[in-house]
């Protein structure tokens, strides 16, 4: 198994224009997310995906490899794809460019999925869901099967309880925004396009349940936070409070 980590980072966000660049805790959003990845044993390689010169810019000053892709790319494991489609590697980890508390041991967790289950084509990680999670829609909340693979994904609280919550009885997890793909299923995935579903719920990997894969989630404790929003920064600089002392 070869392994490729890329990091897509657009600067055209909806909710948060330039958000790669914006500051958390002394330093741009994009480098954290570069100083957790880079602490991964189990990445061959590590790159930035990106549209933006100013990215670049900044990736390559941290002294990782710039993959320029296009504006147009309708999500980020398209991004992902267009970085990756020529290279020499078996398997490619999408991890998401707004999660600056990702961290190497995390990475290499979501890639032990693929030594166990060698026909394995996607992973992804979760884990438990506290309120303010279950009741935000910029949270995705997964609900799994008995052999621990993804049933469905929503934004919406899932599944609906008639007598408690479903944090309560842990049945919802929270979804954390990393992605491990057998590279010829990454093709796949990409050459369909954006989905019904995926569009509706603004979930791009209800394109791979849709296309019928077997999503495998494996269950971390690391607690994680993106930033979708600018109000966001607050809550990650919190946990980073918590986190160094």
């Amino acid at each position: 198994m070869k392994v490729l980590g890329v990091i897509p980072s657009r600067w055209g966000s909806e909710r948060f224009p330039g958000k790669p660049l914006a500051m958390i805790a002394g330093k741009p959003l994009l480098q954290w997310v570069i100083e957790g990845s880079k602490k991964s044993q189990r990445l061959d390689q590590l790159i930035v995906a990106t549209d933006n010169e100013k990215i670049r810019q900044l990736a390559e000053s941290l002294s990782i490899e710039v993959a320029m892709t296009s504006s147009e790319l309708p999500t980020g494991s398209d991004r992902v794809w267009a970085a990756a489609k020529d290279r020499d590697f078996t398997h490619i980890i999408n991890i998401q460019g707004d999660e600056p508390l990702v961290d190497g041991e995390t990475i290499d967790k979501l890639v032990t999925a693929f030594d166990s289950d060698p026909q394995l084509e996607m992973a992804t990680l979760a884990k438990k869901m506290n309120p303010i999670d279950l009741q935000t829609d910029t949270t995705a909340k997964i609900v799994l099967n008995h052999e621990g693979n993804a049933i469905y994904f929503s934004r919406f609280p899932i599944p609906y309880s008639r007598d408690q919550s479903a944090s309560e009885r842990g049945v919802s997890l929270k979804h954390i925004g990393l992605y491990a793909y057998e590279k010829s299923f990454l093709k796949k995935y990409c050459s369909v396009g954006p989905t019904p579903l995926e569009l509706s719920e603004g979930l791009e990997q209800l394109r791979a349940l849709y296309l019928g894969a077997k999503i495998r989630v494996i269950q971390v404790e690391h607690e994680s936070w993106g930033v979708d929003r600018p109000e966001d920064i607050e809550r990650v600089e919190n946990l980073l409070r918590g986190q160094n002392g």
